[in-house]
């Protein structure tokens, strides 16, 4: 499992010279996670480095109470792999309801 650290707004595994992997999300109105971008690095492909940053969007969505709308295609892709994800899941205006 890689390092995941986190930043404003964002999830990223490090690189010597830049991330190796990162999941970007906004805030609405403080109770609701927008996930807009998702992006793994050739380096990092196929060894479950986005699965990992979209389960630390879930982990600080229950965190902290707050539901995730994964408007990127990745990130929505997992939602519906992982139907115990639901929990945060805001279920208007992402697609998957």
């Amino acid at each position: 499992m890689q390092q995941i650290s986190s930043g404003e707004g964002r999830f990223y595994i490090a690189g010597d010279a830049e991330d190796l992997a990162e999941i970007t999300y906004k805030l609405d109105n403080s109770k609701t996670m927008i996930v807009d971008h998702t992006y793994v690095s050739e380096q990092l492909r196929g060894q479950g480095a986005g699965e990992q940053l979209v389960k630390a969007v879930v982990d600080k969505a229950r965190s902290e109470g707050l539901s995730v709308i994964p408007q990127c295609s990745y990130a929505a892709h997992q939602f519906k792999k992982h139907p115990e994800y639901g929990d945060v899941l805001k279920e208007n205006g992402n697609g998957l309801s």
